[in-house]
């Protein structure tokens, strides 16, 4: 019995469905077709396939063993972050670790954490889906504010990180992450306003740990998180009643 070419070519559709998709995961942005030959684009400063996971290890290992500010002194664990690191279409920077991220070693696990991914399923994603990251590395004792030669000893790993993500967007959490990223203050009147680093797409918004003390600004980091949607293309998927 013949194959039945119905068959074939959904096979053929799949192999290629699978192809695009492992192409997609490694970067390429681009593709062409010239008389049967496909042609691959990838960006010439993005790591390629597994070589990210690799280049986010050697940064992640680096930061566990740094000892260039106090901060070390007092810390657990280091935090270097975590989530997706192949092109994620958004990446949300905080300050620093608290108490909860210090012990586990991961970014965003506390009570503001736990905010964080409710807006995370709220935009139509996974935390998997996205990075997150904070301007410090290491617990401030008390969860303080780090110091501004904190930020600037530690910031050169998030900047390190970035490079090697190269997220679409970045979501800016609060003052802190504004003023590491982009030398600017006014978190208030800076939000909802599109801002650019190195050429990314940046959003400033309130920290997680704010809208907990000031629930009616949750209202306000929706209409950024909005904003961030539709620059990437996307919609929020409607809201589960019940």
């Amino acid at each position: 019995m013949s194959p039945d070419p119905r068959e074939e070519l959904a096979d053929i559709l799949a192999q290629a469905g699978e192809y695009l998709t492992s192409l997609k995961d490694d970067g390429v942005v681009q593709l062409e077709v010239e008389r049967g030959t496909l042609s691959a684009h990838i960006p010439a400063n993005q790591p390629q396939g597994d070589t990210v996971e690799k280049e986010l290890a050697k940064i992640a290992k680096t930061v566990s063993g740094c000892r260039k500010c106090p901060l070390h002194a007092t810390r657990t664990n280091t935090v270097p972050g975590q989530g997706n690191g192949r092109r994620p279409e958004v990446m949300f920077i905080g300050e620093a670790p608290g108490a909860d991220e210090d012990e586990q070693g991961l970014a965003f696990v506390g009570r503001a954490g736990q905010l964080l991914t409710k807006m995370i399923l709220a935009m139509g994603f996974s935390r998997d889906e996205v990075f997150i990251a904070n301007i410090a590395k290491c617990r401030p004792p008390e969860n303080r504010q780090p110091t501004p030669e904190e930020m600037e000893t530690c910031i050169p790993y998030l900047k390190q990180q970035i490079a090697v993500i190269q997220p679409k967007t970045i979501v800016a959490l609060g003052a802190v992450s504004l003023k590491g990223l982009l030398g600017l203050t006014g978190i208030a009147t800076l939000r909802g306003h599109w801002h650019s680093y190195e050429g990314i797409d940046l959003m400033p918004t309130f920290h997680p740990a704010y809208l907990l003390r000031n629930p009616p600004a949750k209202k306000e980091v929706w209409e950024d998180l909005q904003l961030v949607l539709k620059r990437i293309g996307r919609k929020a998927p409607p809201v589960k009643k019940g």
